[in-house]
């Protein structure tokens, strides 16, 4: 620990949130007390309006009502970045290797908030993105002191590797024996570059990185949290010799990638092509795992409309296109409904997204997920009428389907919603399910309540349903009846 550190608070609760851990031989999480764990929430920085009174404690009930609110809505989990670089007050070294009190400090803070509220973390080292952007200033440049002579050697100096190591092993040794930390991004957002575009790069930083710091915890508190690393999704395409270390390294819990899918999820000119992305992203995500590891994106946005154009959504329109993105990726077998990065002015989400995910919250209790060995069904599903996309997945006993009206309305300010208006009867083969007999729970995402159950029978060709979808969508929860 460096001599700057404050001491240690004493404010987390002992005994408190329940670890995370993977629900055994499902692609799903549980808490350490047996009980269904779904990731609902969304990226945060510390500097956003919404965690900006952490910082020297400007105000911390206003901090802690947001996380209440934010429980009220369904959230489970924020994904944050244990240092934001966009700025520099929240570096949390500086010089490299000596740890920041005050952000220290506001650390200390937030893991005894989200304690107290019972929300969750996943928690990577660094802001890569701003630390590339500016790493003209930051204090690993060896310009400044720090060991990296060049950017493109974050990922593989051994000095920077080293400080890196330092700071994942303080940050456990302080709030590692928390519940509320949910996991660990060993490294946002994996780039190439900055690995000095060497193939081994990726694989070579998690064999390191990975067990140190799972022995350590072990050491430490008996147990390890859960890790995980991120990736710029198109990289996956480009790069392909990333897939391996991303979606099958030996070493890590469960897989992540950031949905960034060029014309349709950066930029979206409807809610529809973006839903239809998400759920073949997330198709073929599954395709690369091969040991039933939960999956979910913990990053996307309409970065290119936000952050080259200039443009914040309208919030109507923003809401649409979450909600969609959020169902795909749920019934397309994802962990959750993804990790939505605001990419809006202020950067928060809008209530209407806080709505979303508590709608989705109050769909899960239908589906016994520590039991559901689902495959993606997308391709599968037959639709048989109604001008529907359908996303799906399912096991021998259940499946979820959500249906996407294809139709689109008028454009508002030159982007397209789904059409609203007006009922599309559709008829749907969903495959994969034991001959018998099944309720189907018909669930409004909008409203985000129940809007009707059926029973049906499935024989060898599948189980065939009627729906009427009385507005842009509709999601089925299917069990034995």
């Amino acid at each position: 620990m460096s001599a700057s550190a404050p001491p240690r608070s004493n404010t987390l609760i002992a005994g408190g949130l329940p670890w995370i851990e993977r629900a055994p031989g499902a692609p799903y999480f549980i808490t350490a007390a047996g009980e269904p764990w779904t990731p609902i929430g969304q990226n945060d920085a510390l500097p956003w309006p919404e965690l900006s009174g952490l910082l020297g404690r400007r105000d911390l009930p206003e901090v802690e009502r947001h996380l209440r609110a934010l429980k009220e809505s369904g959230v489970t989990c924020l994904r944050l970045m244990l240092e934001y670089a966009e700025g520099e007050e929240h570096y949390f070294e500086r010089p490299a290797g000596n740890f920041v009190p005050a952000v220290v400090e506001l650390w200390d803070d937030l893991f005894a908030l989200c304690e107290r509220v019972g929300l969750y973390i996943l928690l990577t080292p660094m802001d890569t993105f701003f630390t590339w952007i500016r790493f003209d200033r930051h204090p690993y440049n060896r310009a400044h002191g720090g060991p990296c002579a060049d950017r493109s050697q974050l990922m593989v100096c051994p000095e920077t590797r080293a400080l890196v190591k330092a700071r994942l092993a303080f940050a456990t040794e302080r709030w590692g024996g928390s519940g509320a930390l949910f996991a660990w991004d060993l490294w946002n957002e994996m780039h190439p570059a900055q690995g000095d575009n060497r193939p081994d790069a990726f694989p070579n930083y998690i064999d390191d990185v990975s067990p140190f710091l799972r022995e350590l915890e072990i050491r430490l508190h008996g147990r390890a949290h859960l890790q995980c690393v991120s990736v710029f999704g198109p990289e996956l395409i480009w790069k392909p010799w990333i897939v391996e270390p991303i979606f099958r390294h030996p070493l890590l819990d469960f897989a992540n990638s950031h949905f960034y899918e060029e014309g349709t999820i950066d930029d979206p000119m409807d809610t529809v092509a973006p839903a239809v992305s998400a759920g073949r992203l997330t198709r073929e995500a599954l395709s690369e795992i091969n040991d039933m590891r939960p999956f979910f994106d913990s990053e996307h946005g309409p970065i290119h409309t936000f952050k080259d154009h200039g443009i914040t959504l309208p919030a109507a329109y923003d809401d649409e296109y979450f909600r969609h993105i959020q169902w795909a990726h749920l019934a397309s077998g994802g962990a959750g409904g993804g990790m939505r990065w605001p990419n809006r002015d202020p950067h928060v989400l809008t209530p209407g997204m806080r709505a979303a995910q508590g709608a989705l919250s109050r769909f899960l209790p239908l589906i016994d997920w520590p039991r559901f060995l689902r495959r993606n069904l997308n391709d599968e599903i037959a639709v048989e009428s109604g001008a529907v996309h359908a996303f799906g997945c399912g096991d021998a006993s259940q499946a979820v389907v959500w249906l996407l009206r294809q139709e689109l309305g008028e454009a508002v300010e030159g982007r397209r919603p789904v059409k609203a208006s007006g009922t599309v009867q559709a008829s749907i083969r969903v495959p994969g399910l034991a001959p018998g007999r099944y309720r189907v729970t018909l669930f409004d995402t909008l409203a985000g309540r129940e809007a009707g159950q059926m029973e049906a029978t499935a024989d060898d060709a599948g189980l065939r349903l009627t729906p009427t979808i009385a507005a842009g969508d509709l999601a089925l929860a299917i069990v034995p009846a």
